[in-house]
């Protein structure tokens, strides 16, 4: 029987920390978007539209990161503060590759690595004690 390969990823708009659960231990990768608070001041200098199409850019570019990390696990659970978890769920849901994918959403508050790192251990191993 196949295991299915979990991960949770907690992310904001500019910072996704991916969570993978294997064998009831998680490993933890950091994924930074390139559209920091530096390049929000520079690109603002010139034009508030400017700046809006940088960052709808580098945002894409963000996602096209964490997707190409999705493709490889077969269950995942998206949390955090922001709308950046639903942005993300739009963009995995419009790609056919990605449809058969279990994918959960949940909004959560701030926290720390150990409290997502609780997180997705009781999301997943509820019931099964993993």
């Amino acid at each position: 029987m196949k295991t299915n390969k979990k991960i949770g990823i907690w992310m904001d708009h500019s910072t996704a920390n991916v969570m993978e659960l294997k064998e009831g231990i998680i490993e933890t990768q950091n994924i930074v978007s390139n559209f920091n608070f530096d390049a929000k001041k520079e690109v603002l200098q010139s034009s508030e539209r400017t700046m809006h199409d940088k960052e709808r850019h580098q945002q894409t570019e963000f996602y096209k990161k964490l997707i190409v990390t999705i493709k490889k696990y077969d269950e995942i659970i998206l949390f955090g503060p922001t709308d950046a978890r639903i942005e993300l769920f739009n963009v995995i849901k419009s790609d056919p590759r990605l449809e058969n994918k279990i994918i959960g959403i949940q909004k959560t508050d701030f926290m720390s690595v150990n409290q997502q790192q609780a997180f997705v251990k009781k999301h997943f191993c509820q019931g099964i004690g993993c």
